[in-house]
């Protein structure tokens, strides 16, 4: 199997951000975004998915996280596409649920090549640190929209942390399974043969 591997950078007015993505790895990461919790829910998102996961992003954090947000969703976005190149042999489809504690979170995605992003649900608490609860929300809009992915995704609880976790443990499991080469597949997974 060839490297499925990726370095991508964003630089704008807002952000400096630099991510690597190994979608093979060991789980491994190193995260500093400048917003803690963000930091954390990377750290999951790697470890749960087994994705080896660099991201650097030095952001206007003096304006809100929004900025910060988005642009590491977009470039992490970017980078699967990047590592997926062809997705030839990939398993494509996905469905997980994951609960913390009282939260429950359900992730349902397409590495179709085709963006789209449903969610239902809200968050408890309007922050958790200093991360807005709704930019999870954002986040995996983001990251739907510039990694290809038809994404369907809810959360339900009493903990915006647990929420919020809960759909990052989520996204992870789920995009570990839709990514997983299917050694009886040469091809992309599809009837158009390409995706």
């Amino acid at each position: 199997m060839t490297d499925r591997t990726a370095a991508v950078t964003r630089e704008t007015g807002e952000t400096d951000i630099e991510v690597t993505l190994d979608i093979d790895g060991d789980g491994e990461s190193t995260v500093e975004t400048g917003i803690g919790f963000l930091d954390h829910m990377l750290d999951a998102f790697a470890t749960h998915g087994l994705f080896d996961l660099t991201v650097r992003c030095d952001g206007d954090l003096a304006v809100d996280d929004h900025h910060t947000v988005e642009d590491v969703a977009i470039a992490l976005g970017e980078a699967f596409t990047e590592a997926l190149g062809e997705k030839r042999g990939i398993t494509r489809f996905a469905d997980r649920r994951v609960p913390l504690d009282e939260a429950v979170a359900s992730v349902v995605l397409d590495v179709s090549g085709r963006p789209y992003f449903e969610f239902e649900g809200e968050f408890s608490q309007a922050t958790v640190g200093e991360f807005t609860s709704v930019m999870a929300k954002h986040f995996l809009r983001s990251l739907a929209m510039n990694a290809g992915l038809t994404l369907h995704a809810g959360v339900d609880g009493e903990n915006a942390h647990h929420e919020v976790e809960a759909l990052f443990k989520g996204l992870a499991r789920a995009l570990d399974d839709a990514t997983r080469i299917d050694d009886r597949r040469a091809d992309a997974p599809s009837t158009k043969g390409q995706l």
